[in-house]
């Protein structure tokens, strides 16, 4: 039974850590070409010098699942201060091996972070009976996009690479004073740190990686298919990610407003149905519009993936785990952010773009087939 506000001071100051999050990493995205200018890398070598971002995320998100466990909702405030330092570093460095050296630590403060402000949403989840995942991940993603419009406004303004890092941090950071727990709030917690891999929580990982895997794969090929297959031109050609992620937004929203009256599982039933229909739309469609309906209908279903999983991996914990279950499924799910676009790009390689979208409407059609996995979890109480 719901319990409190619909969205109260604590909901707010969650919400804001996922917006300035959002914020940073689509700034990020706008800034990438001038970073590469002032390491001064080739293609090959700045793509595995962004490779450090992985390599510091996934061993922190293990870590940060338990530490959560001990600690609760009171990491967040000094991960955002924190992260909003590391993402100055990259900024200061003039080589690719430098900054790979740097995005390990900003992608360490990354992962820790998103452990700690999804595992603290699902705790309010539990706290008050009301839905709130999809909300926040409608958040991240709406200023995402605003800040990539934004940060490429300033580039063309002649904005440099340091004052725009120094804009973003100083933004992250105003979401932690936002994150203070009362006194009420604190709950200490005296369990031994300790990883946990329940197999339950290794398949919600797997169905969010599978999720990811599509995702990846629209994000980083959808402008090159209306390009390279359908003749684009290169301001066109954009519209495939942005419409895609625009999408999203939408997405989440909508299953914000009516998720409380489905369950995870249909949710997902639907979500991929619809994912698998969109892709489908732009594989095969003879023109641009065709694809650009069906990215967007792509999105409209992808959307709603990891949110759901991530909130029924924390509801399905106990108030002792909760951290551990979302650093779990997440650190598992990303797997699927690094494969997704390798994958699509071997399949066109051997014969075309459309057999790449194909293949990601067969594994939207094979999450559908797998939600059944989920139909009996009853969750725990917290």
């Amino acid at each position: 039974m719901p319990r409190g506000p619909l969205i109260d001071r604590r909901a707010l100051g969650l919400l804001a850590a996922f917006g300035v999050f959002g914020t940073f990493w689509g700034g990020w995205s706008a800034l990438l070409p001038e970073i590469k200018d002032v390491v001064d890398a080739s293609d090959s070598v700045f793509g595995l010098a962004l490779l450090g971002v992985g390599v510091g995320a996934f061993p922190a998100m293990l870590m940060m699942g338990p530490i959560y466990d001990r600690f609760g909702q009171r990491t967040v405030p000094p991960l955002l201060i924190l992260f909003a330092l590391t993402t100055l570093i990259p900024g200061l460095v003039d080589s690719a091996p430098l900054l790979f050296g740097s995005l390990i630590f900003l992608g360490a403060m990354s992962g820790m972070l998103d452990i700690s402000v999804n595992a603290a949403t699902t705790d309010w989840e539990a706290a008050t009976g009301r839905r709130l995942m999809n909300l926040a991940h409608a958040v991240f993603s709406g200023f995402f996009l605003l800040a990539s419009v934004s940060v490429g406004l300033a580039r063309r303004a002649d904005a440099g690479h340091m004052l725009i890092l120094s804009c973003l941090a100083l933004i992250v950071s105003l979401a932690a004073p936002l994150n203070r727990a009362s006194r009420a709030e604190f709950r200490p917690k005296r369990e031994r740190l300790r990883l946990r891999f329940e197999p339950w929580f290794l398949i919600l990982g797997g169905l969010c990686g599978l999720g990811f895997v599509i995702e990846g794969g629209i994000e980083s090929w959808s402008a090159v298919h209306l390009e390279r297959t359908l003749g684009a031109g290169p301001a066109i050609g954009g519209l495939g990610p942005g419409l895609f992620a625009a999408a999203m937004v939408s997405g989440r929203t909508i299953a914000h407003i009516f998720g409380a009256r489905v369950s995870d599982r249909r949710i997902l039933v639907i979500g991929g149905s619809v994912t698998a229909t969109g892709l489908m739309i732009a594989a095969l469609g003879p023109s641009i519009p065709w694809a650009l309906t069906g990215f967007v209908l792509a999105g409209l279903g992808s959307a709603v993936v990891a949110p759901t999983l991530f909130g029924l991996a924390g509801r399905s914990a106990s108030e002792a785990a909760r951290g551990s279950a979302v650093g779990t499924v997440t650190t598992v799910a990303y797997l699927g952010f690094l494969l997704g676009p390798p994958i699509v790009g071997v399949i066109s390689g051997a014969s075309s773009l459309r057999f790449g979208f194909g293949f990601l409407a067969v594994a939207s059609l094979s999450l559908v087939a797998l939600s059944g996995l989920i139909k009996s979890r009853v969750p725990a109480t917290a």
